[in-house]
């Protein structure tokens, strides 16, 4: 890992080095992905996708720092998605523990600073992320709304989607999944609120284009 972590270096210190960090959090389906990358390439900034991450941390973490993902990975699929409540779901996902975000660090810390870089995905959790920032406005969180977020999962196949169609009942599977989803959206519009961060509404009537424009407006990347 790296040395700055074993360290201990101070909370101003990191937040000194992350300074060149814009950060997207949110919910899933919110259109996280396609705006970043979409700034990314308009302001010439490296794009980090925590997303593409997760594979490589979960194999780094050892046990006794990821006790929630150990028993996420004991399951079934039908263990994850189909018999447990959404409540439960969201309480004991391992990333919405935070479990592998000291890794985002690490990767954030070791990437050239000779430009901005985007961080972008869930697992950007508005509590772990404020201690970093050395501007609020670095960050904002996407809200989508349940119809949203239908949409999402309708365009990508519905129960037919992924992970979804290996388990014993695709269609509770992802019944369960938007109600998660719903519950942590709700629960990171309430973390922003009380940290004074920046979370934006996604509406189904809102166009790439304008999630955009309103993102760059957050960050004070437009002229």
């Amino acid at each position: 890992m790296h040395s700055e972590l074993h360290e201990g270096a101070s909370p101003p210190a990191r937040r000194e080095r992350l300074r060149h960090v814009y950060w997207i959090g949110g919910g899933s389906g919110a259109g996280k992905s396609t705006i970043a990358r979409r700034i990314a390439e308009r302001y010439g900034m490296r794009l980090y996708d925590t997303d593409a991450a997760m594979p490589g941390h979960a194999r780094r973490m050892p046990v006794e720092q990821a006790p929630y993902l150990g028993e996420f990975a004991a399951m079934d699929m039908d263990e994850r998605w189909v018999t447990r409540s959404p409540r439960e779901m969201l309480d004991t996902f391992h990333w919405y523990h935070g479990e592998g975000f000291e890794l985002i660090v690490e990767d954030l810390l070791a990437l050239p600073a000779d430009r901005p870089v985007l961080a972008e995905g869930f697992r950007l959790l508005p509590g772990l992320v404020h201690p970093l920032l050395a501007e609020a406005d670095h960050a904002v969180w996407l809200l989508p709304a349940p119809r949203f977020r239908q949409a999402v999962f309708d365009s990508r196949g519905g129960p037919a989607w992924g992970f979804l169609a290996k388990t014993g009942d695709p269609q509770r599977a992802l019944q369960n999944l938007l109600q998660r989803d719903a519950l942590f959206t709700d629960r990171l519009s309430e973390q922003i609120g009380d940290l004074g961060l920046n979370g934006l509404r996604v509406a189904s009537e809102d166009t790439e284009e304008d999630l955009e424009r309103r993102v760059s407006s957050v960050f004070g990347l437009e002229a």
